[in-house]
């Protein structure tokens, strides 16, 4: 008899299998792949961001969706937690810049590796190439699980741990919430978050692989602020990516159309400042052409195309620039308007926005409040949150609370 059986061999079912086992239950690890922990191996570019270190407070700021759902886990499991756990598992970790943790060899097949050793020593069965087909119950609790290939696993407890839909290639296509939703729990619509934007005009596209460093972004809708942040972006062949756009995606508004969207690249300075800079280049290149003196503000391919952006012709002498088309150049500098026009494909997002509600969701315990036995742990649940380590860190404490909880309620 399994006691527990954890469906996915991620980030959440690699926690909650390593917290259920230390308690003595039998665990069964069942991962449709060929090897664990896929996802993680593709977190923070191959070098893993595992968690951030903040504080409890600090950690929730980051979360805009569902944030309260989660204070038992982070309490129970905190990215402090999850630092000592890989460092007693023979993984040094490291604070880099914004307090982000990575492994200290910055590999993340040193995380897998860790945490791999751990569900060894734990007496984890793993069964790989395991697809569920469904989750057994009768009588309002569950009774095991079914496989694809007819296999009949019954057990006790069973952990929901299969990721999202992002990333599929990793095994994160959805079917945690078909069956989520087989026993009757609430899926609420999916979306990509941490996504990077599709853009309602051209020009992005002609700066592709361009990286802006020190610049603002500000979303709006309507006078309301949405999200403002200093940081860095990037311009892709199809519109706008990079830390600061990924996490303005968690703030956009439901219909993109509502979505008001500028650029700050001169945030250093105040419009009187700027104004009188622009003047005492014109003045100092007089003789030169606007798109030749631009360079000394933008950088250089940005600055090529900026005079269009502006309507302002960018082959004529600066001594010719009249004092509106100079304060028209000065406002588009710290407010450059980007016109959105969709997410890009849920499939190439980090992380899933929506998922199995958690008002179906005991928070203290990840239990459903629906079928007794059954417990859910990650990007499964329908919760997200910004870059930096957040999302992993969810996922680490909603499994090993999940993990715990479903071993403890069987002793």
């Amino acid at each position: 008899m399994h006691n527990v059986i954890v469906i996915g061999g991620g980030a959440a079912g690699m926690m909650a299998a390593i917290h259920a086992s230390r308690l003595g239950a039998a665990v069964t690890l069942l991962e449709r792949n060929q090897k664990l922990g896929k996802k993680v191996y593709i977190t923070g570019k191959g070098r893993c961001n595992v968690t951030n270190d903040c504080t409890l407070d600090e950690f929730m700021k980051e979360v805009p969706r569902n944030p309260r759902f989660l204070y038992s886990a982070m309490s129970y499991f905190s990215p402090q937690s999850m630092m000592e756990l890989l460092e007693d598992a023979g993984c040094p970790v490291v604070v880099q810049r914004g307090r982000r943790v990575f492994p200290a060899t910055e590999k993340a097949s040193d995380v897998t590796r860790a945490l791999e050793k751990l569900l060894r020593e734990g007496g984890v069965h793993i069964v790989y190439d395991a697809r569920v087909k469904e989750i057994n119950e009768a009588d309002g609790a569950v009774t095991g699980v079914t496989l694809m290939n007819g296999a009949v696993y019954p057990a006790d407890r069973v952990i929901i741990a299969t990721g999202g839909l992002s990333c599929p290639l990793t095994g994160s296509t959805g079917d945690g919430y078909r069956m989520a939703a087989s026993l009757g729990h609430t899926v609420t619509p999916r979306s990509a978050a941490l996504s990077a934007i599709e853009t309602a005009v051209d020009w992005p596209g002609e700066l592709q692989g361009l990286s802006l460093r020190n610049v603002t972004l500000t979303l709006k809708k309507g006078r309301k602020t949405l999200y403002t942040e200093l940081g860095e972006m990037l311009f892709t062949h199809f519109g706008i990516s990079g830390p600061l756009v990924l996490t303005m995606s968690c703030h956009l508004p439901d219909e993109m159309k509502d979505a008001d969207v500028t650029l700050n690249l001169k945030p250093g300075l105040d419009a009187q400042q700027l104004d009188a800079r622009l003047q005492r280049d014109f003045d100092d290149n007089s003789r030169k052409m606007l798109r030749s003196v631009l360079p000394g503000l933008l950088p250089a391919r940005l600055a090529e195309i900026f005079p269009r952006l502006c309507g302002v012709d960018g082959d004529k002498v600066c001594a010719q620039i009249t004092r509106e088309e100079r304060e028209t150049i000065a406002r588009m500098m710290q407010a450059l308007p980007i016109p959105l026009e969709k997410l890009a494909p849920i499939e190439e997002a980090i992380v899933t926005r929506g998922g199995v509600s958690v008002k179906e969701i005991d928070p203290s315990t990840m239990e459903s409040k629906l079928v007794s036995g059954l417990y859910f742990a990650g990007e499964v649940i329908d919760v997200d949150a910004h870059t930096g380590g957040y999302n992993l860190q969810i996922a680490w404490a909603t499994g090993a609370l999940a993990g715990t909880c479903a071993a403890e309620e069987m002793f």
